[in-house]
């Protein structure tokens, strides 16, 4: 025990000098393991992980070229693999932010066990390699913002290995954050602390909101450093390196399936394996076997491979509509939904500047990159499908266009509704089905937009609705839910102008002048938004808080008297109105959370963790390991509360953001 901490101390403090084994620098899946054999110390907690890594055997892996140490990673198209060996780069004094326990279940460990936070640190940090680990990076393309950008790839992130646990499963294991690999481009293939928590705490709240998403099993900090421009701004500063170690059946996504793309007319850029339809066969072989077993199965003969490709990717379609049918029922928005970050086995993947909806807004653009609003939130499912054109077109031949085109045709929109309204039915317990559910899920939206509602706690708190027409408390109600409308203060802030009104005037006047031009310079949408924000602002300026609180109650009001006749039907279709009763608000908590990971209290867990605290991100993350309304929990109760904010009170989680938070900015 006494060498293995000697050991251990030893590389938890390496800089930056890379592992060798006699003076060379590894570049092989067999000189890794012999060093790892050699040099590093047996690990205890993690001794029980075996791997068995499937896609380096059976898909094609690039062999870095020779050159001096540094070679393998240096940035380089990659023809013809699937995959390219790489190693982590080690950081300085790795330190583990956080663990969790449900996600480090799956590969059958404890996260409570003694050497658990020590073995983190030192395997899930880059700066030792577990036995049959076999790093490498994964070879992608990908439509980004609605354009073919070519190679892509892991640029920050690697493969570890796939490990098979006791129970059957196979879990590929990956480090986002390690160091450099052919694919980095430009960049230093490092995660810092903001992003790596945001990533880490959001794969977990997924999984417990029941989203198929990729897992997060630790978050390790270092005191490496990077340099970054957080806004684009030109105030560089100094930010932690940090790893998230990511969990998934695959990280293989719709972009895998790009790099065969011959040169794009609009962007003259290609994929680095054009022309290789046997890497393109192989891959879907490897993909419908590991992940589609019951398709394979169906399928197995050679003769039948059209239709087992369109049996693929029928499936794709309908994973992809459902995940995203999820993701508008709790007011998720990704932020980056290019080709290369959508997953082959449809879950949430790659999180970024992801956000949650606050007050309801369908325009919502929750990356502040995205200045031409294209993955709004009530853009993301037509983005998805656009995406799912671009992988079908990316199978072919071995899926003919025409028969690709039809099944998305038939599939995505019809999936993506069924799916969707029979989530909404169950946030509002709806337990019939009739014809004007859907008309009145969007009138609610209206109503939420119009009155600026808070999406999350509108919905959770309207599992506490009096259903009976004469029910007392019905004024109470409708006060705590007006509650959660926007202030003035904050519409008028959320609706500030966006553009210099001397830029807006030489808009307009170019629109009138010279119309073509105006729509090649692609600004028409961003001028219609900014003239309706003036608009709403102009509306907004004539209204005192007593009238807005009347408007929205007006308006709450009306909504309610659709909504509780409504459920008057379900209740007169059952003898027992008692046990409905209960079980509407059963089911309405068990698909309303009270807690999501809001911007600020992601904020406020990162603002911790760089002064060194991490309870609050392993407080939050506990917090959202439970984000449903629990049996004998009272609906308006005590609270945990999370640090004080800037005006030094303390909020709870389910509260509305202050205003502080109306102003984050995520890139």
């Amino acid at each position: 025990m006494a060498s293995f901490k000697a050991s251990l101390g030893a590389l938890l403090t390496v800089g930056s000098a890379r592992p060798r084994l006699y003076g060379l620098p590894l570049r092989s899946s067999a000189l890794c393991s012999a060093w790892a054999a050699a040099m590093e110390p047996a690990p205890r907690w993690l001794a029980g992980l075996r791997f068995d890594n499937r896609a380096l055997r059976e898909l094609p892996v690039e062999t870095p070229p020779p050159g001096p140490d540094g070679a393998h990673s240096a940035p380089r198209p990659v023809p013809g693999a699937c995959f390219s060996r790489v190693r982590p780069s080690p950081l300085r004094g790795p330190r583990l932010v956080a663990l969790s326990g449900p996600a480090l279940a799956l590969l059958g460990l404890d996260a409570t066990a003694p050497e658990a936070e020590a073995e983190a640190a030192l395997f899930f940090s880059g700066n030792a390699l577990l036995p049959g680990a076999e790093p490498a990076a994964h070879c992608y393309c990908g439509h980004q913002f609605g354009q073919f950008a070519g190679q892509l790839g892991d640029g920050a992130a690697m493969y570890l290995g796939e490990v098979c646990t006791a129970t059957g499963e196979r879990w590929e294991l990956q480090l986002k954050g390690a160091g450099p690999t052919p694919f980095s481009r430009q960049a230093d293939g490092r995660k810092v602390l903001r992003s790596s928590i945001r990533e880490f705490l959001c794969s977990e709240a997924m999984f417990h909101l029941g989203i198929p998403t990729t897992r997060a099993g630790a978050c390790v900090t270092s005191e490496s450093t990077v340099v970054r421009d957080v806004f684009y701004d030109g105030n560089p500063k100094y930010e932690k390196c940090t790893v998230v170690l990511r969990i998934a059946p695959t990280f293989i996504r719709f972009g895998s399936f790009e790099i065969f793309k011959p040169t794009d007319e609009h962007t003259g850029r290609a994929g680095p394996s054009v022309g290789r339809n046997d890497i393109r066969v192989q891959m879907l072989d490897y993909v419908i076997s590991s992940f589609y077993p019951e398709i394979q199965a169906t399928h197995a003969s050679n003769s039948d491979r059209v239709q087992r490709s369109a049996a693929f990717f029928r499936e794709v379609t309908r994973r992809t509509a459902q995940m995203v049918a999820e993701w508008q029922c709790v007011g998720f928005c990704h932020g980056v939904l290019n080709t290369d970050n959508m997953s082959i086995v449809g879950l949430t993947i790659d999180y970024g500047p992801f956000g949650f909806l606050d007050r309801y807004d369908p325009d919502h653009v929750c990356n502040a990159s995205d200045n031409a609003g294209r993955y709004t939130y009530s853009k993301q499912p037509e983005v998805c499908k656009w995406n799912l054109q671009k992988l079908a077109e990316a199978l072919e031949p071995e899926l003919p266009h025409a028969v690709g085109e039809a099944i998305l045709a038939e599939e995505f929109d019809a999936e993506f509704e069924r799916h969707y309204l029979q989530k909404m039915r169950k946030k509002l317990g709806l337990m019939q089905v009739e014809q004007e559910d859907r008309a009145l899920v969007a009138r609610l939206l209206e109503t939420m937009q119009l009155t600026g509602a808070d999406f999350t706690n509108t919905f959770y708190m309207l599992s506490s609705f009096p259903v009976e027409q004469q029910a007392p408390g019905l004024a109470e109600f409708l006060t705590s839910l007006t509650s959660q409308c926007a202030s003035l203060e904050e519409l008028r802030l959320a609706l500030r102008p966006q553009m210099d009104p001397r830029q807006l005037s030489m808009m307009l006047m170019l629109a009138q002048t010279n119309p073509q031009l105006f729509a090649l310079i692609g600004t028409q949408a961003n001028v219609t938004k900014e003239l309706e924000r003036m608009e709403q602002q102009s509306r907004l300026e004539q209204l005192n808080p007593a009238e807005l609180r009347r408007r929205n109650s007006d308006h709450w009001a009306a909504w309610l008297q659709e909504y509780r006749a409504r459920l008057d039907k379900d209740r007169e279709s059952v003898g027992d109105t008692t046990a409905w009763q209960a079980e509407h608000v059963r089911i309405m908590r068990a698909h309303n959370p009270k807690y999501v990971l809001r911007n600020y209290i992601a904020q406020n867990a990162i603002e911790a963790a760089e002064k060194g605290d991490f309870s609050e991100v392993q407080r939050v993350l506990k917090l959202l390991e439970s984000p449903y309304h629990s049996e004998g929990e009272a609906a308006e109760g005590p609270e945990p509360t999370g640090p004080e904010g800037e005006a030094g009170e303390q909020r709870s989680y389910s509260s509305r953001p202050p205003m502080w938070a109306v102003g984050l900015c995520v890139t």
